[in-house]
Formats: structure tokens, C-alpha cells, sequence
């Protein structure tokens, strides 16, 4: 039986070994594990490689959005605008905020905000617009930086999924207020443990983000805030600047691989992920849709092929979400999303013949 995984690590540590290695053993000859000189260059090296000005390591994807939240000055009670179609630790940052999200439904096609909802939701207490670059794929911003401006509101931009990508000719990430990456291992940048990254333009939210991350000090015991402990240690750090300069190659396989795909299933029954025309897909998953989704998962499992749903239950129908009193039809682009998509196995060391048997295989399902 062929047998073929939905995520590798263990290919991606050696074709990058040597890489690594050295990096982690310059941690521990140096003998220097939190806030140091890994961590400062890697800030430097991610946000020069984003275009930004500023760039803040924290401890995880979630502690972005949180402390990215937090330094745009949301309150207790304030509303965050974002999607349901997202992993739930968007929301988490927003509860951990003490802020209330105010979710909207998605463009069916991107899977992204639908900005022709937007406007809509905002209210007096509407504080931040947090659109999600879903699966690799940049939400259309600029109509949402529009509202913004007009509004008054702020954007934080969940680039979580989105490393490299581009909307327009600049990478996601750096159009709104702040934007927050994921170095979860299994993302396009990913590290051997939790970390984070929030980039920003604005020079005072970036040194509200280093205070926040560092217990709200300014030097060893003098605390100037009230804050947290977010830090991202030297050997996670070491390990990301071992990675990033082949992120690109890697984003540029993807996309090839995204490309293979489409053409093996041109003339099946699904659904394969569109590319937005105002920016570059660097396809952290690929996404398709599929009729007898759950049928034909248990199929591909059968053959030793593992797929995921991201995600199953939206998070406005989720138990833990019961609060926003929002029932099942309310948004009905990401209810549909949800009970018809699947990801395929997609990541730079897959095997074009891989490919081909996934292919096959769904083929083969829907003879």
C-alpha cells in the first residue's frame, strides 16, 4: 500500500540538516537562550525579507494576534471584525484581548473575507479589522484598507499561513497596522517548536510589542506596563534564519506542485483552489472541494493517503463559541466551505510521483 503522509518533517530536517545543525550548536556554544543575538537577527533579517520596518519575535502565532491586538489599543468590550473560516486560535487571541469577534462570512471562491460583507458589521465598538490570508492566499486588502481608513479602524493582518505571499508586488503582512505570522513547524517558515512574528511600519507599536512580549520591562525589573511572557528563544530563532533563505525555492515548489494537482484533476469531479488575481498563492495547503467529501477521505486513507479537513466546524458553530449566538445558516459560504473541502498532502519535499498517486486515487473514487 502506498503510503503517503499529509506533512513529512523528517524530509524537510535533511535536505536542510547541516543548515540546522550548525545553527542550533551556535546557540549552545554561545550558551545565550532568550533574547539575544539569534532572536535580534532574525527580527532584522523576516521583516527586511517582509519589507518592513520593524519586526518582533514572540512565543507563538496566537501571541502575534494577542499582543498585536493589544498594541493597536483594544479594550475590554471592543469588537475585532475577522471570518469563522479560520483555525481557532484567531479567536483566541481576540478572547485573550478580553475583546468580543464579530465574525463575517467569506468569499466562496478565495475562502477569504468577503469584503462586501465588511462594512456592515462594524459598530461603535468595532476597534481592529482582522482579515486571514487562508491556505497561502492573501485576503483582497485593499478594499479593507479602505473601510479602514474611512473608519478609523485598525487592520492586523493574520499572515499565519502566509509567509511570502503577495498581494499586489509587496508580501503580505505589511499593509495594515501590524501582521502576524505562525512559525508553527508545519508552515512554509516553520520552527521545531512554537513561535511568532508581528511586523509593523509604526515605530511606537513596535516598542509597545518588545514591552508587551517582556513582561512590560524596559531594562531587567523596571516595568513600564503591565505585560507578558512572549518570548522567542535563541535555538527556535537560530533555526528560522537557518530556513529563511530558502523559503522562496520552497514557495516557488509549491506553487509547482499546486500546478500538478490541477492538471491531474482537471477532468475529475472537484474543486480545485482558484488563485486571486491581485496576488500570489504560496499555497501552505492546498485546498480543493470535493462531492462525497467524507467518502472520499475514508477512500484516500484506505489507499495509506492522509488528508485533513481545515477546518470541520466553523468557528461561530463551534461549542466553545456558543456566546456569539450566531446558529448554523448564518453564514452560509463558510458552513458550505466547511462540509465540502479537504486538503491534499502539499509541502517541497513531496515526490511529483506522490502527486500522481493522490491524483489517481481520486480518480479512481469518482469512476
Amino acid at each position: 500500500m502506498t503510503k503517503i503522509p499529509f506533512y513529512d518533517m523528517t524530509r524537510q530536517y535533511r535536505a536542510l540538516q547541516s543548515a540546522v545543525d550548525i545553527a542550533v550548536r551556535r546557540v549552545f556554544e554561545r550558551a545565550w537562550f532568550i533574547l539575544g543575538e539569534e532572536g535580534q537577527r532574525f527580527e532584522e533579517e523576516f521583516a527586511s525579507y517582509l519589507g518592513a520596518k520593524h519586526g518582533i519575535n514572540v512565543g507563538s502565532g496566537t501571541e502575534a494576534l494577542h499582543l498585536a491586538l493589544l498594541a493597536c489599543g483594544v479594550e475590554p468590550g471592543d469588537e475585532v471584525i475577522t471570518v469563522s473560516n479560520t483555525a481557532v486560535p484567531t479567536i483566541s487571541a481576540i478572547s485573550f484581548a478580553n475583546a468580543i469577534p464579530k465574525l463575517v462570512d467569506i468569499d466562496p471562491a478565495t475562502f477569504t473575507m468577503d469584503v462586501n460583507k465588511l462594512e456592515a458589521a462594524i459598530t461603535a465598538r468595532t476597534k481592529v479589522i482582522l482579515p486571514v490570508h487562508l491556505f497561502g492566499q492573501p485576503a483582497d486588502l485593499a478594499p479593507i484598507l479602505e473601510i479602514a481608513r474611512r473608519r478609523n479602524l485598525k487592520v492586523i493582518e493574520d499572515a499565519c499561513q502566509a509567509h511570502g505571499a503577495m498581494y499586489g508586488d509587496r508580501k503580505a503582512g505589511i499593509f495594515g497596522d501590524a501582521g502576524c505570522f505562525s512559525f508553527y513547524p508545519s508552515k512554509n517558515l516553520g520552527a521545531y517548536g512554537d513561535a511568532g512574528f508581528v511586523c509593523t511600519n509604526d515605530a511606537e507599536m513596535a516598542d509597545r510589542l518588545r514591552l508587551l512580549r517582556n513582561y512590560g520591562q524596559r531594562r531587567r525589573y523596571y516595568h513600564a506596563i503591565k505585560g507578558f511572557n512572549s518570548r522567542l528563544d535563541e535555538v527556535q530563532a537560530a533555526i528560522l534564519r537557518a530556513k529563511l533563505p530558502y523559503l522562496d525555492e520552497n514557495n516557488q515548489r509549491r506553487r509547482q506542485i499546486a500546478l500538478y494537482y490541477d492538471r491531474l484533476l482537471e477532468k475529475t469531479p472537484v474543486t480545485t483552489p482558484p488563485r486571486a488575481k491581485y496576488g500570489t498563492h504560496v499555497f501552505h495547503l492546498y485546498v480543493i472541494r470535493a462531492p462525497q467529501r467524507d467518502a472520499l477521505m475514508a477512500y484516500l486513507a484506505e489507499q495509506g493517503i492522509e488528508t485533513i479537513i481545515h477546518y470541520p466546524i466553523p468557528v461561530h458553530l463551534q461549542e466553545a463559541y456558543r456566546e456569539l449566538q450566531m446558529d448554523k445558516g448564518s453564514l452560509p459560504a463558510a458552513e458550505k466551505a466547511a462540509e465540502e473541502i479537504v486538503s491534499l498532502p502539499i509541502y517541497p519535499e513531496i515526490r511529483d510521483d506522490e502527486v500522481e498517486a493522490v491524483a489517481e486515487c481520486i480518480r479512481l473514487f469518482y469512476k
